[in-house]
């Protein structure tokens, strides 16, 4: 008989780690997975490559095979909608596949119930109805959403398409669709594309898009989508006050997320930054045994303390710490850097730590300044060297590395060498300390200084001659 039964709600990274983890440390326990939709540890990150092709079957975007997850003595609950926690009595109020309500009873819950799309204010944004009438627009982040939109690419055949939105998921349509042979029109109400780094970084990814053949507009605020009577979509905007449109076949919605916390507040719990769920750093809310991870909850970041900070590589770790915890350990989650990566056809950008405009928030007395360098990926005599821009910023005063941007060609290895100063940064290096790690060189692949070291330096060199200026002085 099993010792002890914990519950983990939500299917994703959050939710299955937690039930990894407690089958890997005690097998004795027994683990339900709740989980609201049929697919289990599916990779939403690879949601784009499916849609572009790449990824040949749905069916491969799992992480795991249902059988993979019983295989570890786990019971998954697929199509299985929690509705309530009580906490007094520790019970879960599920509706099953049929629509027939059921209780389970849990010595600890872990929430790991995720976010969903945002909906902004667009007038006739609507997406497929109840009865699954499509009209060519859709949100997406879920693999209900991707089916959605797989069918209306089928059904529809579009030759156009509307992007709204061009951070990282709309970035990576923006290529799916174009391999397709969709002409894309991207529009982003931000002065810049891919606003997670600086602007004339985002402005390479510009670029690119533009020399793939996507038409960019950016500081265009979409107001409307109406729809014609030939079935055509006219999507409305406003850029530099002056009003913009497009018609086209087919219109995607990729704003962002929101945490999707109802199940916990329902049940009490208190919420933190941007309205997720309020978590220690041992991913324990303020409910006694309900502990929650992933996009649902706020992330405990090493440089700013509590943020909100939705990617897949916290969730899991998140995950990790509250299956532990659920069980009676003392585990406790390290810290987000924000390390992030992402490939637009040839490019790749990264960023790692804070930017300049965010180290105030940070309030620790940095005082950042900022360098870009553009080194070559490897030794430029040994053929197909290019260039990689790094953006380093660091503490004026202490030398302190605050973060890094890194945009190369998808050859550079630019998300191995992120996280090089990913590295640097948990461990409180200095910039001028990247200069003394002992990295790897072989001229196709390097230089003896690597590209991450000739950066570094090109920040030492402005940073000390800032200082003796103002020595001078």
């Amino acid at each position: 008989m099993a010792s002890r039964h914990i519950i983990a709600v939500g299917g994703s990274d959050a939710g299955i780690s937690a039930a990894l983890r407690i089958r890997e440390l005690d097998p004795t326990t027994e683990v339900t997975v709740v989980v609201a939709d049929a697919y289990p540890n599916f990779s939403i990150c690879g949601i784009p490559y499916y849609v572009s092709g790449e990824v040949t079957h749905w069916a491969n975007l799992a992480h795991r095979t249902a059988a993979d997850l019983a295989a570890t003595g786990m019971h998954v609950l697929t199509d299985t909608r929690a509705t309530r926690i009580d906490v007094d009595a520790h019970t879960l109020d599920v509706l099953g596949p049929d629509g027939h309500p059921d209780q389970l009873a849990y010595d600890a819950i872990v929430v790991g119930t995720g976010a969903v799309s945002a909906r902004p204010p667009i007038d006739g944004l609507s997406g497929p109805d109840a009865l699954g009438t499509d009209d060519g627009v859709h949100l997406l982040h879920s693999m209900g959403d991707t089916f959605a939109v797989m069918d209306s690419l089928q059904q529809r055949d579009p030759a156009t398409a509307v992007i709204i939105g061009a951070g990282y998921i709309g970035l990576e349509m923006a290529e799916a669709l174009t391999t397709r042979g969709i002409a894309v029109t991207q529009i982003e109400a931000l002065p810049e594309v891919l606003p997670t780094v600086d602007p004339e970084l985002g402005w390479l990814v510009h670029g690119e898009l533009e020399r793939n053949g996507v038409e960019v507009l950016t500081d265009t605020a979409v107001t409307g989508i109406s729809r014609t009577d030939k079935g055509a979509l006219t999507v409305a905007a406003s850029r530099n006050g002056e009003p913009v449109s497009r018609t086209v076949d087919f219109v995607l919605v990729v704003v962002g997320v929101r945490p999707d916390t109802e199940l916990a507040t329902d049940a009490g719990a208190e919420l933190g930054i941007k309205g997720a769920i309020a978590v220690d750093d041992t991913m324990r809310t303020n409910l006694h045994d309900v502990l929650a991870a992933g996009d649902c909850v706020h992330t405990h970041h090493r440089q700013l303390g509590l943020t909100w900070l939705p990617l897949g590589t916290t969730a899991h770790k998140q995950g990790r710490v509250a299956g532990e915890n659920a069980i009676g350990g003392d585990a406790h989650f390290a810290g987000s850097l924000g390390t992030q990566v992402v490939k637009i056809f040839d490019l790749v950008a990264a960023r790692t730590g804070l930017r300049e405009h965010e180290v105030e928030a940070a309030q620790r007395g940095w005082q950042p300044v900022s360098t870009t360098a553009t080194p070559d990926d490897h030794k430029a005599y040994y053929p197909g060297a290019t260039p990689i821009h790094i953006r380093i910023t660091g503490d004026r005063n202490t030398g302190q590395l605050l973060g890094a941007q890194l945009i190369g060609h998808r050859s550079a290895e630019v998300s191995k060498r992120v996280d090089t100063y990913a590295t640097a940064l948990f461990h409180n290096m200095t910039v001028e300390a990247l200069s003394e790690l002992d990295l790897s060189y072989t001229p196709p692949l390097g230089s003896p200084w690597d590209a991450t070291q000739m950066a570094a330096q090109a920040w030492v060199r402005e940073h000390q001659l800032m200082s003796q200026q103002r020595l001078a002085r």
